[in-house]
């Protein structure tokens, strides 16, 4: 059985060290993408403050769809190159968005987002596998070490799809 360990109180980057290193003893031996999906969306919407929305959109091969997330219900389908996670998608970078409304072309799936980072998901053999979405109802919640923190968890994750 797994279990949450309390917040961290170090700095944004000791908490997560300490939120991939549950997350690893979480997915350890397991191969199966939507239940990996599912926990790892879990663990980070449970583990960090001030998020609204934590979840994955999938490459279908044409559009990204909605898969595991926590948080309100969400837009399903989303074209490559719109908003923040279509964006993230078409370029293969990861986005940091502070606040939303300066964001061109933003889809608001939840009115109370306000700031939202995305992780694009790239396969082994260099395709694309989806995104990693987190939002914020606060303006400029995630910053430099939340793109570290994002970009190291989603390594981890990468490791356990297999193509």
């Amino acid at each position: 059985m797994f279990e949450l360990k309390p917040p961290h109180h170090g700095s944004k980057q000791e908490h997560y060290d300490d939120l991939l290193s549950q997350m690893r003893g979480l997915l350890d031996g397991e191969h199966d993408l939507i239940a990996n999906a599912a926990n790892f969306s879990a663990l980070v919407y449970h583990s960090l403050p001030e998020l609204n929305w934590a979840g994955f959109y999938l490459y279908d091969g044409s559009e990204l769809v909605v898969g595991p997330f926590q948080g309100k219900p969400a837009c399903i389908r989303i074209a490559l190159g719109r908003g923040v996670c279509g964006t993230a998608a078409q370029t293969r970078e990861v986005q940091l968005v502070r606040d939303v409304a300066a964001f061109e072309d933003h889809i608001a799936c939840d009115a109370a987002s306000q700031s939202e980072i995305v992780v694009p998901l790239i396969k082994a053999d260099g395709s694309l596998l989806g995104v990693w979405d987190v939002d914020s109802p606060l303006t400029e919640r995630f910053d430099e070490d939340d793109r570290a923190g994002m970009q190291a968890l989603c390594a981890a994750f990468m490791e356990t799809v297999r193509n």
